[in-house]
This record gives structure tokens, sequence and C-alpha cells, in this order.
């Protein structure tokens, strides 16, 4: 293909051996990648891949693609959309909203996020993009987007014409600079007739978590014309987490077929397609069209709350019902053509927890420096003591002790009651706490080592922590060396190849 960085061709060649009896036999395939002219090949690393990544990456992944042979429990990706038209819009897209990878204030990793909602942008609009062809219409789709996160997706979406909002709990950082164009709102969303959109043709749910299988049912009773599109994440039911009832699909399959039996018990005519995006959860459902006249709205909105109403039964504590409709009490509504129909007063259920406003911090960044001081310092300690014997009558010459290693488990061991209480309450716990101070453990195969940075070099240690580049210059010497302070040969490095400050007058911009 021509591109903006050059002429590239990629060649799949195959040859194949007739078998001697039967026509079976082995075909030999290889993939080559030429740049025709390599000095006028130009990358951002963006949008235009380097050429390294092509090879190293991209033509490995073809190789293996090519092999494979193994069948998917879904469809195949981009079944229900013109797979040319969106490869066209995406790497349009891509080009557009690339920027915003070098600007990203968020936390989370800008290019996954940042290409993956130009996937799902790109999607949408190729589908919406079918639907107005279908009907005839030339108006742009509106829409909302229920737990709409870092508010991309909305901002793509606003950009190329289309009216609608996203919703959240929380503000993102990176909110303010979409600019007045984009509209987001801050506010808790629950299930309720104070979140009906009647005027709206789509609910978007991008990852939406406790929101997930609620959608469907927010569409259906929104009004008879709103679609909705999920793109399934975490596993929540009504009204907590999902329970797992079947032990012969995966779990991640399961709960597809879940929301899609919402769906279809919503009344809607479901598909089911998979995204081209960098993630495991890429199966999307899409709820278009009724299976119903609109004139049976009331006999279904009666299926939807007594499916409702059974789901949330499974939640019953000691057998008492934490249903809040069985009175049997109604709000009366009015479909598009002005037929009433009956939908449960606030709230529709008992036991909807939305996410808490403030996103708590559990992978111990948030516990007291001290603490995690001495923590280190004890498990540390622990591991030098079981070679001390070995480096002092050492007649190598190499007396830095390296330590031993032992079991995570047996780590437990080291601490008192309060520290161990104090993390369980951190996502993975005291794994977590040691993996994070890299710069003295290393954490593999469930044992924990003393990290010997002779052996293990910086740019060693990130492609195997993090696998990100080396920090540039300007981040070296941040932060004190642990081993040039505590360890009691000091550091093995010579102060001028440590990554880190060998004392206070070494420190440069410290960090806090």
């Amino acid at each position: 293909n021509h591109s903006a960085c050059g002429p590239l061709r990629i060649d799949a060649l195959f040859d194949f051996w007739r078998g001697a009896s039967y026509g079976v036999g082995s075909a030999q395939k290889m993939f080559s990648l030429h740049a025709l002219m390599p000095e006028q090949w130009c990358s951002d690393g963006v949008a235009y891949p380097k050429l390294s990544w092509l090879c190293t990456k991209l033509l490995p992944k073809l190789s293996r693609w090519a092999l494979e042979s193994k069948t998917s429990e879904f469809k195949s990706t981009l079944s229900l959309i013109p797979v040319e038209k969106y490869g066209i819009l995406y790497q349009q897209l891509k080009e557009k909203y690339k920027e915003l990878v070098k600007v990203w204030p968020e936390v989370t990793d800008p290019e996954k996020f940042v290409f993956e909602d130009v996937a799902i942008a790109s999607y949408l609009l190729v589908l919406w993009g079918e639907e107005r062809a279908e009907k005839g219409t030339t108006t742009k789709q509106s829409f909302v987007d229920l737990g709409c996160g870092n508010g991309l997706l909305v901002h793509i979406l606003n950009n190329e014409g289309h009216p609608g909002k996203g919703m959240d709990i929380r503000k993102r950082n990176i909110w303010d600079m979409y600019g007045p164009g984009t509209h987001l709102e801050e506010t808790a969303i629950t299930p309720s007739n104070d979140f009906l959109f009647p005027t709206t043709d789509w609910l978007i749910g991008n990852h939406s978590d406790e929101l997930t299988p609620w959608i469907p049912v927010i569409a259906a009773r929104s009004s008879y014309s709103c679609r909705y599109f999920v793109i399934p994440c975490c596993f929540f039911d009504f009204c907590g987490k999902y329970q797992r009832r079947q032990c012969k699909k995966s779990q991640y399959k399961e709960y597809i077929d879940f929301v899609t039996d919402v769906s279809t018990m919503c009344g809607f005519y479901t598909e089911e397609d998979c995204l081209r995006i960098p993630s495991t959860k890429r199966v999307c459902i899409i709820g278009k069209g009724r299976r119903y006249r609109e004139a049976e709205e009331a006999v279904v909105e009666k299926q939807r709350s007594d499916y409702i109403k059974r789901r949330e039964a499974l939640f019953t504590t000691s057998g008492a019902s934490m249903n809040v409709n069985q009175s049997g009490h109604y709000r009366l509504n009015h479909s598009d053509n002005g037929q009433k129909i009956s939908t449960p007063v606030n709230n529709w259920v008992n036991g909807f927890q939305p996410r808490e406003k403030t996103e708590t911090v559990r992978n111990c960044a948030a516990l007291p420096r001290d603490f995690v001081d001495a923590v280190v310092l004890r498990v540390a300690k622990a591991l030098l003591s079981l070679t001390e014997r070995n480096t002092e009558s050492s007649s190598c010459g190499d007396t830095w002790n390296t330590g031993g290693s032992v079991l995570i488990s047996e780590v437990v061991n080291l601490l008192d009651q309060s520290s161990l209480q104090a993390l369980k309450k951190e996502c993975g716990g005291l794994q977590t706490l040691l993996k994070n101070n890299h710069q003295v453990f290393r954490v593999e195969g469930g044992r924990v080592f003393i990290r010997d940075w002779r052996t293990h070099t910086l740019a060693q240690s990130s492609r195997v922590t993090s696998k990100r580049k080396p920090p540039p210059s300007g981040a070296l010497k941040t932060r004190l060396c642990w081993f040039h302070t505590h360890h009691p040969h000091g550091c093995p490095l010579l102060r001028e190849h440590c990554a880190f400050a060998h004392g206070e007058t070494d420190l440069k911009n410290p960090q806090r």
C-alpha cells in the first residue's frame, strides 16, 4: 500500500505440495515486508508505525493468525458493518485525533484509550450511517453515553456532528480540554424514571460496569424508538455482582449471554459483534429494533418488570425479598403514539449501588510512606540474612550480599497483624507492595528476591515490569538509592552508573 510515509508492500507467499494419494500435504507459508524506499519512510510512532515495529511485532502476529485454527465463542470481527468503510474512517479519525496521545492528562495508557475510543467511534459512525441510509434520512442520530468516563468517545461523536452528551459520576481531568462543543455532565446515574431519555435515538454503554444490564432496560423504557449499544466489561447484575451459573462456558461468554437475555426480555431484536479494539473485552451488543408492536408496550413492560424482580430475588438475604415494587405501584408514562404505559416508580430496584464518586486508590500507592518503608526494610533484612554467612566466607572476591529468596506466602510471617490488615484492604496486598518497590525487590514465580542491579539494568527492569522505555535522563537521580542507604555493602553500582541518588547531594529535582 502507498501511505503518507512512503511505499510499503507486504507479501504473503503460499507454496503447496500436493500429497501422493489424497491431495493432503503440507503448506509452506511466508510473510515478508518490503519498504521500497526505507530512507523515505517517516514515522511518528502513532498513526504511522516504525519499520522496526512492523517487522518485530506485526509480521509475527500475521504469521500466528494465519496458522491459528481455533474456533471462537463469538462472531467474527466487524460482522455487522461494511469493513472497508470502517477501515477508511478509522484511519481518518486516527490521524485527526492522534495528538491527544501527546497531551493525555489521565494516569491511564493514552495509546490504548485514545485509539480504542477512536475505533469505537468509527464503528458507531459507520453503523449509524448505514442506519440513515436504510431509513432514507440525513439527520444524524442523537445519543447519551451513560458512564462516559474520560469522555473521549463523546468528544469524537460530537465533533463528527452527532448531538449528544456523556454522563458520569466523576469528572475527569481531560474534560476541560475538550472545549464547549463536547457536552459532559457530572452526575450519579441510577436506574429510575429520573433517567429516561425519550427524545434520544441511541444510548451507549462503553465499559459501563454496574449500568451495563440496565442500559437495554433504560432504552426500552425511554421510548419505543430508542436503541442502544453496549460493550460489557465487568460482570454486574441488576443489583450486585453477576453470579456464575454455568461452568461449560467462559465467564465472559456467560455474561454476554446474560446481557443478551436482558435485551431480548426488553423486547429488542438483539445483535452481537466483535470490535477491532485493543481489549480482551471487545464484544458489543446492539438493540436496534423491537420484536413487538408499539401497541403491545404495556404487556412487554410487565414482562420486563417480572424479569427484573426474578433477578433481584437472587440477591435476597436470609429469605427476605429486597423488591421495592411488590406493592404494584406504577407511574404512568406515554409512548410515542400517546398510549399510556406503566413503569415502576423510583427506584426500579433496591440494592443498586452506583460506583463511588471519589475513586478509591487501592494499589498500595496511598499507604503512608513510613509504613511502606518499614515493610520494605523488614523484608529486605530477612532476605539478606539468608546469605550473610555465604558472603562473609566467600573467596571469589564478590562479597556483595545478593540475599536469598522466599515465597510471598512466607513473607506474611514477617509482618504483624496490624500491617497485614492494612495490606488486605489493598488490591493485590503484600505482592503489590513488593512489586511497587521494584528498586529493591524482584518478584517472580511467587517468590521475592533482592534485585541485583548489576544483572538487572534499568532498561531490562523496565521491559520485565512495565514494558516501557527507560526514563529520560531528567528522570534519573530523583530518588535516593535504597541500597546506598540500607544495604550492608552499599550499592553494587558506581554512583555514575546508578539511576538513583547516592546521598542527598546527588539528588536532582527530587520527587515528592
